[in-house]
C-alpha cells in the first residue's frame, strides 16, 4: 500500500481566511479519532521524512508507519501497518537510512516483577518497545537489544525483560554518520549501561555504567565523550545530596564541584545542556539565581557563573536553547524557547528567523514550528498550529514553496473554536495563579455570563500549555458554550520554584483553593454563571474533583473526576518503584485526603477510569463511588482496555466524552434528587 505525498504547492504569504459558519459543537467523533498524522520527523541529512498515518477508521487506534525518500519525491511514501497486537504510537528519523519506531500492546497476566503496576498486583496493562527498521521496511528489530548480556538471568526475568525492553535512545550524535548513544539495561545487573551503538553492524561500545545514584549528564554531541555526570550521597534520613562532577579537559579524571551540591529536596534546577567549545564554558538552564529558570555560562576552571544571564524573561522560565546540528552550524546557538502560554521559539540565526517569518504569513495566528532541516536550508520540515488548528505538517522546499504533508484533524472547523487567553489572579493568601483561560466562539461580556469548567491539570508537577489541547476535552466544552479554566495551581512544576514548592502537602487544601479561587474569579470577572460551574480533571486533577465532592461550601455543582487518586494513605505506599522518586515526591502526597471525608459529599460526581490503567488503579474510583453513591448522585464507569495516559484508542475518547456530555446534560444538575447508580 502506497500513498503519495498531498501535490497541492503552496506559495508563501497565501492567507486562508476563517468560515463565516456559525459555530457549533464539534462532533465527538471528529475528537475521538486518532489524528490522520501524526510523530512526524526529518532525518539530518535531510533525505527522508518519517511519521505515522491513521490506518483506517478502526477502533483500536491502528497506524502505519510512513517514511519518504525525499531525493525520490514522486514515489510517495512507503507505508506499513501496525501488526495486529502490536500498535505503532511513536516514529523518528534517525540517520543511514534508519528509523526508530515506538510500539506497544495490551498485556493481560502476572507483571512477575516487572514494569508500572507491579507493587499492586496488576494483571490487566500495556507493554510498549522500541523497534529499529530502515526506510524501506525491510525489517523490525527489537531497538539496540543486540549484544545486550543475558546470561545468568531467570526466565521469568527474561520475559519480563522481552515484554518491557531493555533500550532506548539519548543522543543522536547528529555530526557521527553511524554511531548513537543508547541507554541499555544491563540484564545481570539491572543498572543502566550508556553505550555507543552502530546503526549498521549493531556494535555495542561501553560508555558508561551506572546505578540508581549515579547517571550520565551531557554528552559531548562531536564525538560523545562524558563531559558531566550526577551522584547523590545519602546526607541523613531521607535525605540526598545532588552533586555534580565535571570532566577535566583532554582528561579522562571528573572533579566534584562543591558550589553545585544542593539538597535534593530543594528541587534547584541545574541542567548542563551544551558546551560552547570556544570558551570551555558550559550552557546551563538554572533557577539558582531566580524563581525562573535563566539561561547562564558557567566556568568550570574559575568554578562560577557568569554574573549575567544568557538568556532570561521576566514572566516565563526559559525551557531551552537550540543549538546546531547541522555541519554549516553544528554547536552554534540558533535561538531559545520561552514556556509561556505556549512555547515561543525566538530565533537569533538570521536566516531561520527569516524562514520562520515567512512561513507565519503563510499560517497567520498559528504558532511554526521547525522541526528539521538539511544542511544547506534547503528543506525545512516545520508544523503550524494554534488553538483553534489542529497541527498540520509541511515542507517548506528551495525557501519559495510549501508541500503539505497532511493535517491532524482536517474535521475541525476553527471557526467554532474561541479565544484563548494567560490570565492571572490571587489567591486568597495572595499567591499570584497564573491560567489559561478558553472562550466560546463568539462570547462577549455584554453575552451574560456562561457556564463554566475549571479544568486542573494532572502531575501535579506539571503544567499546562496552550495551543491545541491533544485530549480534545478543552474544544469539545468551548464547543458547547462553556468557558475553561486552567489553573496552574500552587505545586505546578515549570512556572517558578516559589509555585512548585507552594504545593507540598497541601493536597486538597491550599491546592483546592486555588481551583475554588479561579472560580470566584470567573465570576468576578463576568465569565461564569456562579449556580453553572464544574470541576472536571483527570489524575491529579480527578484527585482535585474528587476532593471537591467533600469539600463543604466549594462553588462547583458538579464533578467530573478522571483516572482519580482518591486514597492518599495508600497512594503512600505505592508512589513509585523508584525509591528516591517515593522519597522526594511521595513525601510532598499529604493533605486533606477525600476517602476519609466521604461523609461530607454534597455534589453529584461522574467517575470514570480504564481498567488497564496501573498508575491510578480502579479501585481509587470505585470505592469513591461507593461510599458516596447514598450521598449524592453518583455514577462510575470503567473503561476496557483504557490505559492511563495517550495515545487512546477512538472508543476510549468517544466513551469519556460521551459520559461527559450526559453527566453535563443532566444529572450534574440533579443536587438534591435520589442518587444515581452505576450501569
Amino acid at each position: 500500500m502506497k500513498r503519495r505525498l498531498l501535490p497541492a504547492l503552496v506559495v508563501l504569504g497565501v492567507c486562508t481566511a476563517l468560515p463565516a459558519s456559525a459555530a457549533k459543537p464539534i462532533p465527538i467523533e471528529a475528537l475521538a479519532r486518532a489524528p490522520l498524522i501524526q510523530s512526524v520527523s526529518m532525518s539530518a541529512d535531510g533525505r527522508n521524512i518519517v511519521a505515522l498515518l491513521r490506518a483506517g477508521d478502526g477502533e483500536d487506534g491502528a497506524t502505519a508507519l510512513a517514511t519518504w525518500q525525499l531525493d525520490r519525491p514522486d514515489a510517495g511514501p512507503r507505508l506499513t501497518a501496525s501488526g495486529d497486537r502490536m500498535k505503532f504510537i511513536g516514529a523518528s528519523a534517525l540517520k543511514a537510512d534508519r528509523v526508530l519506531v515506538l510500539a506497544r500492546q495490551e498485556w493481560t497476566g502476572a507483571l512477575e516483577g516487572c514494569g508500572e503496576g507491579k507493587a499492586l498486583g496488576a494483571t490487566r496493562t500495556f507493554v510498549q518497545k522500541a523497534y529499529l527498521t530502515d526506510v524501506g521496511h525491510s525489517q523490525f528489530d527489537e531497538a539496540f537489544a543486540k549484544n545486550a548480556r543475558k546470561l545468568g538471568i531467570s526466565e521469568a526475568m527474561q520475559r519480563c525483560l522481552e515484554r518491557a525492553g531493555t533500550a532506548s535512545l539519548v543522543s543522536a550524535l547528529p555530526l557521527d554518520p553511524e554511531n548513537v548513544i543508547v541507554r541499555q539495561l544491563n540484564e545481570v545487573t539491572l543498572g543502566a549501561e550508556y553505550v555507543l551503538y552502530n546503526l549498521k553492524t549493531d556494535k555495542a561500545t561501553s560508555l558508561f555504567r551506572g546505578s540508581s545514584r549515579s547517571t550520565p549528564g551531557l554528552f559531548n554531541p562531536r564525538n560523545g565523550e562524558i563531559l558531566t555526570r550526577t551522584e547523590l550521597e545519602a546526607d541523613s534520613g531521607n535525605e540526598y545530596l545532588q552533586k555534580i562532577y565535571i570532566r577535566q579537559p583532554g582528561s579522562e579524571a571528573f572533579e566534584l564541584h562543591d558550589n553545585l551540591t544542593r539538597k535534593l529536596s530543594e528541587r534547584y534546577t541545574i541542567d548542563f545542556v551544551g558546551l560552547d567549545e570556544k570558551s570551555g564554558k558550559f550552557y546551563v538552564l538554572t533557577d539558582l539565581f531566580s524563581d525562573l529558570v535563566e539561561a547562564r555560562m558557567y566556568d568550570p576552571a574559575k568554578r562560577e557563573f557568569d554574573p549575567e544571564p544568557l538568556v532570561a524573561h521576566p514572566q516565563f522560565p526559559i525551557l531551552g536553547l537550540i543549538l546546531g546540528t547541522r555541519p554549516s552550524d553544528f554547536n552554534q546557538v540558533l535561538g531559545f524557547t520561552v514556556g509561556g502560554m505556549v512555547p515561543e521559539t525566538v530565533w537569533v540565526d538570521p536566516e531561520l528567523k527569516a524562514i520562520e517569518a515567512g512561513l507565519r504569513k503563510a499560517h497567520p495566528g498559528q504558532r511554526i514550528s521547525i522541526l528539521g532541516y538539511n544542511d544547506d536550508r534547503s528543506r525545512v520540515l516545520y508544523a503550524a498550529e494554534s488553538h483553534r488548528h489542529p497541527t498540520s505538517y509541511h515542507l517548506l522546499v528551495d525557501r519559495r514553496k510549501v508541500l503539505p504533508l497532511g493535517q491532524s484533524r482536517p474535521d475541525i472547523d476553527p471557526a467554532d473554536i474561541g479565544e484563548q487567553r494567560w490570565v492571572r489572579y490571587k489567591a486568597r493568601d495572595g499567591l499570584e495563579i497564573p491560567a489559561i483561560l478558553d472562550l466560546p466562539a463568539g462570547w462577549s461580556k455584554e453575552k451574560g455570563p456562561i457556564p463554566a469548567v475549571v479544568h486542573p491539570h494532572g502531575g501535579p508537577w506539571a503544567r499546562d500549555f496552550g495551543g491545541w489541547d491533544r485530549s480534545g476535552w478543552v474544544p469539545f466544552l468551548t464547543s458547547r458554550g462553556y468557558a475553561v479554566l486552567r489553573p496552574q495551581y500552587r505545586g505546578s512544576q515549570g512556572l517558578g520554584r516559589r509555585l512548585w514548592l507552594a504545593g507540598d502537602a497541601e493536597w486538597g487544601q491550599k491546592m483546592q483553593d486555588d481551583k475554588d479561587d479561579g472560580a470566584r474569579w470567573l465570576v468576578e470577572q463576568g465569565i461564569a454563571d456562579p449556580k453553572r460551574i464544574v470541576i472536571f480533571g483527570y489524575s491529579y486533577g480527578g484527585f482535585a474533583a474528587a476532593a471537591a465532592v467533600v469539600r463543604p461550601g466549594g462553588p462547583f455543582r458538579c464533578a467530573i473526576s478522571g483516572a482519580p487518586v482518591t486514597d492518599l494513605g495508600r497512594l503512600g505506599t505505592s508512589w513509585s518503584d523508584n525509591r528516591i522518586q517515593r522519597i522526594l515526591q511521595g513525601r510532598t502526597v499529604r493533605g486533606m485526603d477525600p476517602m476519609k471525608n466521604t461523609d461530607k459529599a454534597s455534589i453529584p460526581v461522574l467517575l470514570f477510569v480504564g481498567d488497564r490503567d496501573v498508575r491510578t488503579p480502579s479501585w481509587h474510583a470505585e470505592n469513591f463511588y461507593k461510599a458516596v453513591r447514598d450521598r449524592v448522585p453518583a455514577r462510575f464507569e470503567l473503561i476496557p482496555d483504557q490505559p492511563h495516559s495517550l495515545p487512546w484508542y477512538a472508543r476510549h475518547l468517544r466513551t469519556q466524552l460521551g459520559l461527559i456530555e450526559d453527566f453535563l446534560g443532566g444529572t450534574c444538575w440533579s443536587l438534591g434528587q435520589t442518587a444515581a447508580s452505576s450501569p
